[in-house]
Parts: structure tokens; C-alpha cells; sequence
């Protein structure tokens, strides 16, 4: 991820929330690679994006967070995901019988 984007994280006021699991027999470090190439070649581009990063529990589960100037920006950035070549390689990874997703403004 870029730093100077890393480095204005705390100015972010909105945020993405994707809890998932990963589809039977997907690795786990291939979806990271192809998460890597969404954030240089998609995310990074993005007016309002802030970051990104993806998080996993003890459960298999996965957090994908993403971090925007505002609630609305990162809904749009998210709205785009379908008809991104990069993005959609990414989501290949996921069961979405496992999806649940939603969109957050900072109150403090």
C-alpha cells in the first residue's frame, strides 16, 4: 500500500465493512497478492480513497476494510468493484454465501 495514503488514514470519516470467507480451496496468500494488485491498479486511483486492508480472525473469517473521506465516498469506490477487471479478480476469492458488507461514518 502507499504510505502517504497509509500515512492520512486518520483523516478518514467513512469506511467499507466486508466480513467473508474464503471459497473451498482458495488460498489464502494468492487472495492477498490479487488484493495488493486491486489497491495499486483500482483503489489507490480512486478519488477519496484513504486505504485498505484486510484483517482475519481465529474463525476463517475475514474483515476487508476500506477507509475514505466520507461514508459516500467509500459506497462509491465500493460501487465500482463489479465492473473493475482487477476488483473482480479479487472477489473470485470469495464464498459469497459468506458475504455480509456495510458502510460506516466516524462519529469520533
Amino acid at each position: 500500500m502507499n504510505l502517504q495514503l497509509l500515512n492520512n488514514i486518520s483523516s478518514f470519516s467513512g469506511a467499507e465493512y466486508g466480513l467473508f470467507k474464503l471459497k473451498k480451496g482458495m488460498e489464502e496468500v494468492d487472495m492477498l497478492k490479487t488484493a495488493e494488485v486491486v489497491e495499486k491498479e483500482f483503489l489507490s486511483k480512486e478519488e477519496g480513497f484513504l486505504g485498505h486492508t484486510i484483517l482475519k480472525g481465529d474463525d476463517g473469517l475475514y474483515v476487508d476494510l476500506l477507509f475514505a473521506t466520507t461514508q459516500q465516498k467509500a459506497e462509491q469506490i465500493c460501487g465500482k468493484w463489479m465492473s473493475n477487471e482487477f476488483a473482480l479478480k479479487y472477489l473470485e476469492f470469495i464464498d459469497p454465501e459468506s458475504v455480509s458488507m456495510s458502510f460506516w461514518t466516524r462519529v469520533k
